[in-house]
């Protein structure tokens, strides 16, 4: 290795709270390119595994003595395991160590993963269903461990481009969502319950020893920063709904689409596999895109976030379509819709890591490791709580409503959460002139902008 970069890479590594990492003028460094790798990485793998159950484990669990509610809290307590341990993991992740929690999350979730594997040969009924629960909640606490360090690792690394590398690494997060459920059904068919577990679970294990070697160590002071401190700053309480209702509407869709498109247009299971590409397509395409102009221009990330919502909202409203409507439910219609739901959580999504470091960092919030924590900790306790929320609200109203109305509930949340942060960025820019106009600092073009 060159001196330069072992100089480099030795900042990297001993980067302080005050001394964030910059990225190189003309290029990435071999510590970001490191870096984006293994997150990347643990993006995919984390997201692959998480995704491979659908095709076949709603079936097996039947078979072994489990009601469908029983599935379904199964799937639930993923979510809920997942939210407790966000919170634990952004609160402490200076204590324990970026690193040590990402490689240890990896661990545990990849044996988690192939652990899971074997549940098929537990006695059937109670024993077999506790020990899902168990398996499932402690897989979801070393997911939480991964992904939040990593994060917290790609917003250090990259400080100047946090919406460009996060939005970039949605492709990998969509690709493991994407190819999920079909490699999993594949290797279902091929020998069975135990593979799909036991591949994808050694591949996560292999990804140990290489995030050992290639991710950048990062030291840091505890922060004596909090949560509730973070939870009081009005913005990031309006930011905290908004990836409620983006993760939540996502949840409604896993659960009550694929009914609503078999029951409607006479779908085979293959081709309502299909439909959700329109889904995640845009959303995974259009999420770099967007980031590098939230890094670029940061006074659009406020439109971004506040025309994503309402893109989600449209989507929703259409999907069936609401009976107020009166309009035919329409394959192409559903598809269309889908794609702008898909496009709206790109918008929407990309910009709000950003935006909530940018909050805490205003508010005096200690700029390094322990505030990144925090928030990547607290974007995936609230991701993990509309996850949660969204198919169970989604199938009560499914079953006692409709679909078209389920929908247009879901989409009235998401309309909700856009109006409410529009007017806060609204009224704050509104604010400014007249504060700066009293200090005797006003600026030309202020009174113009309305939105940061």
């Amino acid at each position: 290795m060159a001196a330069d970069e072992l100089t480099e890479l030795k900042e990297t590594e001993n980067t302080t709270e005050d001394e964030p990492t910059r990225s190189s003028p003309g290029g990435m460094s071999r510590t970001q390119v490191f870096t984006l790798i293994s997150v990347a990485s643990v993006n995919f793998g984390s997201m692959i595994c998480y995704s491979i159950l659908a095709p076949f484990f709603p079936h097996e669990a039947l078979q072994k003595g489990a009601s469908q509610t029983v599935v379904g809290l199964i799937f639930g307590c993923y979510a809920l395991s997942n939210f407790i341990g966000s919170l634990i993991m952004g609160r402490y992740i200076v204590q324990i160590g970026a690193k040590l929690m990402l490689v240890s999350g990896l661990f545990v979730s990849g044996g988690c993963t192939i652990m899971f594997g074997f549940l098929d040969r537990a006695p059937s009924g109670s024993v077999f269903i506790s020990l899902c629960f168990i398996v499932r909640s402690v897989d979801a606490m070393g997911f939480a461990a991964a992904f939040t360090s990593s994060t917290a690792l790609a917003s250090k690394v990259f400080p100047h481009n946090v919406a460009t590398i996060l939005g970039s690494l949605q492709i990998f997060t969509g690709l493991g969502l994407i190819l999920g459920p079909p490699l999993g059904g594949w290797l279902y068919q091929a020998a069975g319950y135990e593979l799909p577990f036991l591949v994808l679970g050694c591949i996560l294990l292999l990804m140990v020893p290489f995030n050992m070697i290639v991710m950048p160590s990062c030291d840091a002071d505890p922060s004596e920063d909090s949560f509730i401190k973070l939870l009081r700053l009005p913005k990031v309480l309006l930011l905290c709904f908004f990836i409620f209702t983006f993760s939540s509407g996502l949840g409604f869709l896993d659960t009550t689409l694929s009914l609503f498109a078999m029951d409607k247009f006479h779908l085979s299971p293959s081709h309502v596999g299909l439909i959700f590409l329109a889904f995640s397509l845009p959303y995974c395409l259009s999420s770099p895109l967007l980031g590098f102009f939230a890094d670029k221009y940061p006074d659009v990330r406020g439109w971004f976030l506040v025309s994503g919502g309402l893109l989600m909202a449209l989507g929703f409203c259409f999907l069936g379509p609401a009976p107020f409507f009166h309009l035919p439910s329409q394959l192409w219609l559903t598809i269309f819709m889908l794609s702008l739901n898909g496009l709206g959580t790109g918008i929407g999504i990309t910009p709000i890591l950003p935006e909530v470091i940018t909050s805490a960092y205003e508010q005096g919030f200690v700029n390094g490791l322990g505030t990144l924590g925090m928030v990547s900790g607290l974007f995936g306790a609230c991701w993990s709580m509309g996850m949660l929320y969204g198919p169970m609200m989604g199938g009560l109203l499914t079953q006692h409503l409709t679909f078209e109305w389920a929908a247009f509930i879901q989409g009235g949340l998401s309309g909700l959460a856009a109006t409410l942060l529009g007017l806060y960025y609204l009224t704050e820019r509104l604010k400014k002139p007249r504060d700066a106009q009293e200090n005797g600092t006003t600026t030309p073009g202020e009174e113009t902008t309305l939105l940061a």
